[in-house]
């Protein structure tokens, strides 16, 4: 797996030479070793890719993200045979015990209303609404308290004209945010060998990333505790852009170590297949923020 996090933000002509990834703009050239990159984000129209790096990126399993005109991401790269895709492991994704689907999906609004939580927390705002829906969980959330508390959520962080739908700039950095985190999720759970769209809550015939929908509730507070440190914003600018795909490289609490918020990501798919698989019991979903900035990541920023 590898470890940098690439950005095209102008005219360029991407290829691939001799185990390289080639980006040529008006500066010059530069050469980043394909085994070093996880992710490559276009984040322009202007830019040209080759088939071959396309090939050679999606066999290094590395991520590969384009944008639309309003700078949106719109589509990835999602290879069609992981090494170990088999039947046995599809058939048992569509044969996932129910008891253990709600339970899970249980622990999963559990654990996204807390962190939640823990955001308002951080920046010293009240939280006992959103506690108070917390603390009326159901089992599989039958009566939908994470609607409930995101709404609450949303307009005690962002204050209380927030809409979620507006089209505005912090709308715009969190859905950058989502997206890139979705991306994220989207390629480990292809790694493991399982189907992105058959969820265990989400079921849209639209969505064909239903698994990582689900799996990455938990996660989105990471991107929104990011924004609102960053509200003062008035456009999804470069740098911002910047700063949400190096949330990737975060430092956070992570079952009871710190930890890069990827490697998290990497090891609760890990941890939530291996339940839904039966091959263990138990399932804790324990993360949080550790208030550091994050220090070892390297972006190539282009």
């Amino acid at each position: 797996m590898g470890w940098r996090n690439v950005i095209i933000t102008q005219h360029a002509k991407l290829s691939y030479s001799m185990n390289m990834m080639l980006v040529q703009t008006a500066d010059g050239i530069n050469q980043i070793p394909i085994e070093d990159i996880n992710l490559v984000l276009i984040s322009t129209t202007q830019a040209v890719i080759t088939s071959a790096l396309i090939n050679k990126l999606i066999q290094n399993q590395s991520k590969l993200i384009f944008v639309d005109e309003k700078d949106s991401p719109v589509a990835e790269t999602v290879g069609y045979y992981p090494n170990n895709r088999n039947l046995t492991r599809i058939v048992g994704q569509f044969n996932w015990d129910q008891s253990r689907v709600e339970q899970l999906w249980t622990k999963i609004v559990q654990a996204k209303i807390s962190n939640q939580i823990a955001v308002l927390n951080n920046y010293q705002l009240p939280s006992q609404s959103v506690e108070q829906e917390l603390d009326q969980l159901e089992l599989n959330d039958q009566t939908n308290r994470e609607a409930a508390a995101a709404r609450k959520y949303f307009m005690i962080l962002f204050g209380d004209d927030f809409v979620r739908r507006n089209s505005d700039a912090i709308n715009a950095a969190l859905d950058y945010g989502y997206a890139i985190l979705l991306s994220a999720f989207n390629r480990e759970i292809d790694m493991a060998g399982y189907l992105t769209y058959l969820g265990i809550h989400h079921h849209s015939d639209a969505n064909e990333f239903n698994l990582a929908s689900d799996l990455m509730e938990p996660f989105r507070p990471f991107i929104d505790y990011w924004v609102k440190a960053n509200e003062s914003i008035t456009e999804l600018t470069p740098n911002i852009k910047y700063g949400l795909v190096e949330l990737l490289s975060l430092e956070i609490n992570f079952a009871g170590k710190k930890t890069l918020l990827s490697n998290a990501i990497s090891k609760y798919v890990r941890n939530c297949m291996n339940f839904l698989d039966g091959k263990t019991d138990q399932i804790r979903i324990e993360m949080g923020i550790s208030n550091e900035v994050p220090s070892r990541a390297l972006n190539d920023n282009v």
